[in-house]
């Protein structure tokens, strides 16, 4: 398996350090503090370790502080209820004696019911796409040397975005699809690739709410971004290591904030997961 995947999976797998107490290695990728979807995958993996016959269906968490890329996080999950059909897990992240995180996730014993979904985005398949990695960004020279480092740097799995809706630079449409894969094939574990879903779910997310106005590289030193909240539901089962479509869009942005939302289809068109995240956009005088 491909170095940087076994990583990945390495530091998502917590060590259990007291009942109900774990423990995970943080990791530079080149953002500015932890990246949001290591915690949010961590937190998961953290709270998953305590169920033993259901699956995740949802999780809604908020990110209170930075995540320090040089220092572990620990998990501490409470038990809220196991019932006969649901368990609820509150997680909370500590770093440095302080919540970084805090996370509730609900899981449910596998049941039949009423099927419906939306329909899936017609979009070029990701055989008709570059990776991520091939395409220019301009004078890569210019940018910040952490923000060259994440798009250059090897990663555990492969992005292909689409291109954004046409528009001027200063008036593009709020919407964004990407397609994305592990690099390398992955067990057959469905709440391992749940986790590794929660990581990926934040990537390129809130940047949605940005995309009407305009180049934001202009923005550099005034602008702040983070994220502030993010929720999910897991629909029905799929595989990371397989293609999935994520479609992003935004339907505000106010007060400092921007509000992104997303689902997730598989290659058939099966609509797996739904996102929403609020984050920070501030412009600093």
């Amino acid at each position: 398996m491909n170095r940087i995947l076994t990583d990945l999976l390495a530091h998502l797998d917590l060590e259990k350090i007291e009942q109900n107490i774990f423990r995970g290695e943080s990791r530079d990728i080149g953002t500015p503090s932890v990246f949001g979807g290591q915690v949010l995958g961590q937190a998961l993996s953290a709270a998953s370790r305590t169920i033993e016959d259901r699956p995740a269906h949802s999780l809604h968490a908020y990110f209170l502080r930075r995540g320090d890329v040089n220092a572990p996080i620990v998990y501490e999950v409470d038990r809220a209820r196991d019932g006969k059909s649901f368990s609820n897990r509150r997680v909370v992240a500590i770093q440095h004696g302080k919540q970084i995180f805090n996370m509730t996730a609900s899981f449910q014993f596998e049941e039949q019911g009423l099927d419906h979904q939306a329909s899936m985005p017609d979009v070029p398949a990701p055989d008709e796409l570059c990776d991520i990695t091939e395409i220019q960004f301009g004078d890569m020279g210019k940018l910040p040397e952490k923000i060259r480092g994440f798009l250059q740097n090897p990663r555990p799995f492969s992005v292909r975005p689409v291109s954004e809706a046409g528009g001027k630079a200063d008036n593009i449409e709020p919407v964004k699809y990407v397609w994305m894969k592990s690099v390398d094939p992955l067990p057959d574990d469905s709440q391992l690739h749940k986790v590794l879903l929660a990581y990926i779910s934040d990537y390129q997310l809130l940047g949605t709410a940005t995309l009407p106005h305009g180049d934001l590289r202009t923005l550099r030193g005034r602008l702040q971004m983070a994220s502030l909240d993010h929720a999910m539901w897991f629909h029905r089962s799929c595989r990371v290591d397989e293609w999935l479509l994520f479609t992003y869009d935004s339907p505000s942005a106010s007060g400092a904030r921007g509000l992104a939302r997303g689902q997730v289809f598989n290659e058939d068109g099966a609509l797996v997961v739904s996102i929403a995240q609020e984050g920070l956009i501030r412009l600093r005088d």
